[in-house]
This record gives C-alpha cells, structure tokens and sequence, in this order.
C-alpha cells in the first residue's frame, strides 16, 4: 500500500491535504480521489509504472474526496468508480482490490453514504473521515450528518478490532480501541456541555458556538455550527431539548 497526498492542504483539510491510498497488484486500487492536483495525478501515474489504474474505491461524496474523479477518468477511461457517480457499495461486499480483497463496511454519521473499507488479512482499516488524530470529525447536519449513526459507527469499526485506521486526513491510527474511546467520550462530554447551556434558556446554534468554541479558524465555523445542531437534534430526539422562535432549550 502507497500513500499519495491529494495536494490539497488547508485548515479544513490538514497541512497536507487528503491522503489517498494505492494497492498495487493484480487489481490496482485508489481509496479516495483527492481533488485533480496535477502534482497528485503525476504520483500516482509514476507508482502506477504505465500500468493502467483498474478501481477507485470512494469513501464518501464529500469534494475533497471525490472531485478527483473527473481529472482520473480523463487519464484512465476504463477505471472502475465504486460508491460514487451513482455507483453505491454495499455494506458487506467483498471488493476484489489489490491482491487481496476488502469488506465495504456502511458507516454513516460524517455523511449518509460515507463507507470504511476493511482488509481483513492485515485488519487495517481504510477510514475516511471516521476519524483523524489529532481532531474531531465534523458532523455537517444540514447536509445529511447524523451524531447517532456515527457513534454507532464508531462503535461498529471498534468491534473489528482492527489493526490501525487508515484515515483520509493525518497519520495512522495505532491505538484504534483509544482513539475510538476518545471519540464516544468527547461527544458524551459535548452532550452534556450542551444540555447545561441549554439550561440556562433557550439559545440560538450561534450562541452555543460562541459559548463553546474559542480562537477557531473562520473557515471551520459552520462546520463548528453544523455539528452542534447534530448534537441538538439528537437530544430532540432523546426527548431532552426542543426548540421554538426562542431558540433551543432543555426540557
């Protein structure tokens, strides 16, 4: 396995952009289509050796893993594209990648079609944006995230025990149980920070932002935004918050 940037770094993304993973051998496999950079296109042609590209296997359809499809196709028209184009996995199915194979594994909660790709004879795990050292993931509710499902996903990969995450953002996850771990208990403590918040009166999602959230980035404050009203909606439907003209408030 090579692990080729997608040349697309920024706040959001990290200071080296995507990861994108090739699996040489008999049916050469790309996890994830980075954006098109030139530079990313240059790589992956050169680990290829003049061989063609035959798979992409896209863990979700949000742009930074995707909008690579287009500049791929271009340069490999007979390139099979899985989970995007309209072109869905299933969860469960056994993908020929490689010269192995890999379990497709649902996980949505980041997004409705977001899918983890597991190796079951090294255990790795090809994550996406499950999760990423060094953060948090971003549960974007207005587009389709849903907190309840991702922590149900966590939880679905965790019991795969697997050897390490391969993520679309960072480096490696080693400690899979810890970092998973982590994860359920930062989002437990979110919850409650919010329901305190809510306590106090009804508030709007900008106001919790503001009470939560110190010295971020601009350009991650409607994310900020979107995963708090994941988090609202979620206690909407554990029948602990509700909300009116007046804002969100406790029950």
């Amino acid at each position: 396995m090579l692990r080729l940037p997608a040349g697309n770094p920024s706040p959001w993304t990290g200071p080296g952009g995507n990861n994108t993973y090739l699996l040489e051998g008999a049916v050469p496999t790309l996890i994830d289509a980075g954006v098109g950079e030139p530079a990313h296109l240059a790589a992956l042609e050169a680990a290829l050796d003049r061989r063609p590209l035959a798979q992409i296997l896209v863990t979700h359809s949000h742009p930074d893993h995707v909008d690579g499809v287009p500049a791929l196709l271009r340069r490999w028209p007979q390139v099979i594209i899985r989970n995007a184009l309209g072109d869905s996995c299933r969860d469960g199915e056994v993908i020929a990648a490689g010269d192995g194979h890999l379990v497709a594994v649902h996980t949505p909660g980041h997004a409705p079609d977001h899918f983890c790709f597991f190796d079951p004879e090294t255990r790795e795990v090809y994550c996406g944006d499950l999760a990423r050292l060094g953060g948090t993931i971003v549960i974007p509710a207005s587009k389709g995230g849903d907190l309840r499902q991702y922590l149900d996903a966590l939880r679905r990969i965790r019991a795969l025990a697997p050897s390490g995450l391969l993520p679309g953002h960072g480096p490696t996850i080693d400690d899979v149980d810890g970092v998973i771990g982590e994860y359920l208990q930062h989002r437990a403590d979110r919850e409650q920070q919010i329901l305190e918040i809510l306590r106090g009166g009804p508030h709007s999602v900008e106001q919790i932002v503001g009470a939560i959230y110190t010295g971020l980035d601009p350009s991650v404050l409607r994310a900020a935004a979107d995963s708090v009203l994941a988090h609202l909606i979620k206690l909407r439907e554990d029948g602990l918050a509700r909300e009116s003209a007046a804002g969100w408030a406790a029950v």
